[in-house]
């Protein structure tokens, strides 16, 4: 078969339609009985799609241009080392010898299929488990470092946005000024806290103070999902980790914030859970903690960024309309502002 034309730079999924993503199945030996149903996601475009045998596959096709070939590579084979260690991370197949293929101007890989449902986190049995096993991910991805992958920093989740979203006119003038204001005040507080934890952190590779590693990166509770038996390892119920497109080098902390909610007082009951789970296969270096509400703080400077970074795709306009009025930056504003007061205040202590 002849694969279409490669996508277009201005709508990069434009030209993935059904008859596409099941010839590109086909192209790897998997032939699709026509049923398609499209899964949440917006950063790429992803499938259930039914075989002819009867058993489902997750298609996951790129963002074309967001990651190079090797980055994705590395996603996979991150996947690959955590599965041989026998830790619930659902990876891509291997088809044809490989797990990243191509197909009318796509990449894509195809997945099992795993059910489930989020975690009830706040169970503590939940969350002890569910420490117990980031801490095994964490123990695999301390092995060896990506080396194409990027790093999660102040540069590219703060600086480089926010100088993104002023120099392409995305914030409305009526509240650029105090935005931007709010904005440096944010990015000035996070390298402080970042300096307070590197002069108290332990076990440190690199020269903020803070050991990096490879992580999940984005690993909130959509993400986790818990099924009645582990459907990977047939070991009785637990949590299954899905979607590593973000996978990134950083601070273990960065895969336990974002299981954090509630007050104060809930956030520090739910991160006792998780570290006591966490303890039981790998220390958990506390000099993390004066890291959670910068890297808080970064992943909402960041969002804002990527919305627009991604307003050309119809998608984003049809699920976010919401986004780029006065309002929404307001409302922006104010969410910088609760942040400036909680990196005030004293960290977590658990």
């Amino acid at each position: 078969m002849t694969p279409p034309t490669a996508p277009s730079a201005a709508h990069p999924f434009e030209s993935l339609t059904p008859d596409l993503v099941l010839d590109a199945l086909d192209s790897v030996g998997l032939r699709g009985d026509g049923r398609l149903t499209a899964l949440s996601s917006y950063e790429n475009r992803v499938y259930q799609v039914q075989l002819e045998d009867g058993a489902p596959v997750v298609a996951k096709f790129y963002r074309p241009e967001r990651w190079s070939d090797a980055q994705i590579q590395e996603e996979h084979d991150f996947a690959a080392e955590l599965m041989a260690d026998e830790i619930p991370a659902v990876g891509p197949l291997v088809l044809n010898g490989q797990t990243l293929h191509h197909f009318g101007g796509f990449s894509f890989s195809v997945s099992p299929r795993r059910g489930g449902r989020p975690p009830e986190l706040d169970d503590g049995e939940v969350l002890e488990w569910i420490g117990r096993f980031l801490a095994r991910i964490h123990a695999v991805g301390a092995q060896r470092p990506f080396v194409h992958r990027p790093a999660l920093d102040v540069q590219t989740f703060a600086i480089e946005p926010m100088q993104w979203l002023l120099a392409n006119q995305m914030v409305p003038l009526d509240v650029q000024n105090l935005w931007s204001e709010r904005c440096q005040q944010a990015i000035d507080l996070i390298a402080a806290r970042a300096d307070m934890a590197s002069a108290t952190g332990k076990n440190k590779t690199n020269t903020s103070g803070i050991r990096q590693l490879r992580l999940h990166g984005d690993c909130h509770p959509g993400n986790i999902l818990w099924t009645p038996t582990d459907v990977a390892a047939s070991a009785g119920p637990g949590p299954h980790f899905v979607d590593l497109d973000d996978a990134r080098t950083g601070p273990a902390l960065q895969d336990l914030w974002m299981l954090l909610s509630g007050d104060r007082q809930q956030q520090t009951r739910q991160l006792g859970m998780l570290v006591d789970g966490y303890e039981q296969f790998r220390e958990f270096d506390r000099a993390e903690l004066a890291l959670i509400e910068p890297l808080r703080t970064l992943r909402l400077i960041h969002y804002s960024a990527w919305l627009a970074r991604r307003w050309s795709d119809p998608t984003f306009p049809a699920n976010f309309p919401w986004f780029g009025s006065s309002d929404y930056w307001k409302g922006q504003i104010q969410m910088l502002e609760d942040q400036i007061e909680s990196m005030g205040e004293d960290p977590l202590i658990v």
